[in-house]
């Protein structure tokens, strides 16, 4: 799991983002959905479908150490995020920005020559964990290009006033979906 989830977490970590403003005051905000605090705690647990049955399923847990000079929560993990009035974002791409309907996009330019594209596919989902049934989620589904015919997908599911409480990843090639990566929520502590 833990190369699975820094698969997941690579994803998100390496790209410069290109969002077009999004209406300030449209909605949730983007922080209602990951709470960023010192203390702040998420544990994981691995379901991906390559995993061996009956063996005992990986856990990963990220836990936030410090606030930045310049605003960033740093975790456990060694990633960076920050919540703005629009997104939520990392150093070099947002993650989630307003307004939080179906549809919404944006682009992340990760290098010369490849581009993440973001959209929210989902609003007011319902998701059921080890760590409770979470309403009103938000997914959010990257696409990176792998190759002519072939692209990875990550789906980061939101709860609000949690975090992320599902993360998937898909290979696609030529139209082709193959699960990767399925992480659920086992447990988190906030610390308000």
């Amino acid at each position: 799991m833990k190369t699975s989830l820094a698969i997941a977490a690579a994803v998100l970590a390496a790209a410069c983002s290109h969002a077009p403003p999004a209406p300030r005051g449209a909605g949730p905000s983007p922080a209602d959905y990951f709470p960023l605090a010192v203390g702040n705690q998420w544990t994981w647990v691995d379901r991906s479908p390559a995993l061996p049955a009956g063996g005992a399923s990986p856990e990963r847990t990220v836990r936030i150490l410090a606030r930045t000079a310049d605003g960033f929560y740093r975790d456990s993990d060694r990633g960076e995020l920050r919540a703005d009035a629009d997104c939520l974002r990392d150093r070099v791409r947002r993650l989630l920005c307003r307004p939080i309907a179906v549809g919404q996009g944006w682009v992340s330019v990760t290098g010369v020559s490849s581009t993440e594209r973001y959209e929210i596919a989902g609003v007011d989902e319902r998701v059921e964990t080890p760590a409770g049934t979470f309403t009103g989620c938000v997914r959010v589904r990257a696409h990176v290009a792998a190759g002519r015919g072939a692209e990875n997908v990550l789906e980061l599911t939101y709860a609000p006033g949690v975090g992320p409480v599902r993360i998937e990843t898909f290979a696609v090639v030529e139209g082709k979906v193959a699960p990767q990566v399925q992480a659920v929520l086992k447990s988190y502590s906030l610390a308000r």
